[in-house]
């Protein structure tokens, strides 16, 4: 019989009260540990963007345009391989408008050049160039929202009203996680040529994304863009692709921060839970501990016992907290936020690193809440112990 044994043992003296603090564990790990899947696979859009690409927008905000023959002096910036353009259209699909999707306009074969990640059936790729009122649809949402090759629909405006048909001339799937798969892309043209579009807004892109030569010239590429474009009427910012997604990403900041702060409420209620638990059983155990002392047992060894026993529970919880909350992700849900996130979540799956840190964090959090029990048990007057009798 050793120390390790008898705090170990100690666990199984109520069990009930055990094994509901560590499903208690358990339940506030997976929560935490499925904020912090959100938040990591939310900026995972950075991590995993093209390195030799490089996107300009107007200087002042991403919202507002350039004239479209910006285009051409950026593809004959020194580096710049291919350029491609792009205008978030932002209507909804009739039949489907709760279900939310990226859909842009931009000119087809440029764009399939810069992005090569995207991969399109030779036979649906012909089609869709050759079809003004084309459109091209990410594998995950035509699951998502039920589409086929060849089907008629009609995108419902907001920022460009109206009905606007289209056929689905084309399925892809992509080679790398760079691009997602639930984007709806048609003819620039089609926007552009539109009578719903009036001078001011014809000829106009939203942002130019630029395919470079050496993925270590992106630095001096984007000076070089908005070092010519200085004197202009219309200034741009030029950045990495990680760098724009970041950008993007930062309109939800403070959302990211509440999540952020809501996994940490978590935790320190999760330390309360604990803490309280082993309180409880450091008073009923009062006599016995005094008996302990009275034998020659140290102070330090009654402050064994009781965080040894804290952190076996923390331990424990924290291994099935864990287990749950990454198969859970790994093996199910990240998947089914991936296929109908509308984009927002490119990678949604929890990191090794993370559920390290879970178990960590789970057996730490139980010591810290038994810090205070076990210092109380340390310090535990022999004669008064051994009056206590419950």
């Amino acid at each position: 019989m050793t120390l390790t044994t008898v705090a170990v043992k100690n666990i199984g003296r109520n069990m009930f009260r055990t094994i509901l603090t560590m499903l208690g564990v358990v339940v506030a790990m997976m929560a935490f540990l499925l904020l912090r899947t959100v938040i990591s696979s939310w900026l995972m859009g950075v991590e995993l963007a093209a390195k030799d690409r490089v996107a300009t927008r107007h200087k002042v905000t991403f919202i507002m345009t350039l004239p479209k023959r910006y285009v051409d002096d950026v593809a004959a910036v020194p580096g710049v391989k291919e350029v491609a353009h792009f205008n978030w259209f932002g209507a909804k699909l009739a039949g489907k408008e709760d279900v939310f999707f990226g859909n842009m306009a931009t000119d087809p074969e440029s764009f399939l050049r810069v992005y090569d990640e995207i991969v399109v059936p030779e036979d649906q790729k012909k089609n869709w160039l050759a079809n003004r009122q084309g459109a091209l649809v990410g594998s995950a949402l035509a699951k998502q929202v039920g589409l086929k090759v060849g089907d008629k629909i009609t995108m419902k405006g907001t920022i460009f009203p109206g009905d606007w048909p289209m056929t689905v001339e084309g399925i892809y799937t992509t080679t790398r996680k760079s691009i997602d798969q639930s984007t709806l892309w048609f003819h620039y043209k089609y926007l552009n040529e539109s009578p719903v579009l009036t001078p001011p807004m014809k000829n106009q892109v939203g942002w130019i994304v630029a395919k470079i030569k050496n993925a270590n010239d992106a630095a001096s590429i984007t000076q070089k863009i908005d070092a010519m474009f200085d004197t202009r009427d219309v200034q741009t910012l030029s950045m990495s692709e990680g760098a724009m997604n970041a950008s993007f990403m930062s309109m939800f900041a403070t959302m990211l921060k509440a999540i952020d702060l809501v996994s940490f409420v978590i935790l320190i209620i999760m330390m309360l839970i604990l803490g309280n638990t082993i309180a409880m059983g450091t008073r009923e155990r009062t006599h016995e501990y005094g008996v302990l002392r009275a034998i020659g047992f140290m102070p330090k060894h009654l402050a064994f016992f009781v965080l040894g026993e804290a952190t076996v529970i923390g331990l424990v919880g924290g291994i099935f907290g864990v287990a749950f909350a990454y198969f859970m992700v790994n093996n199910g849900m990240g998947a089914a936020i991936e296929e109908n996130s509308g984009g927002m979540f490119l990678y949604f799956r929890m990191k090794e690193s993370d559920a390290v840190m879970g178990l960590f964090i789970a057996t730490g959090i139980a010591a810290l809440a038994a810090a205070v029990p076990a210092y109380r048990a340390s310090k535990l007057n022999v004669i008064d112990a051994l009056r206590r009798v419950a």
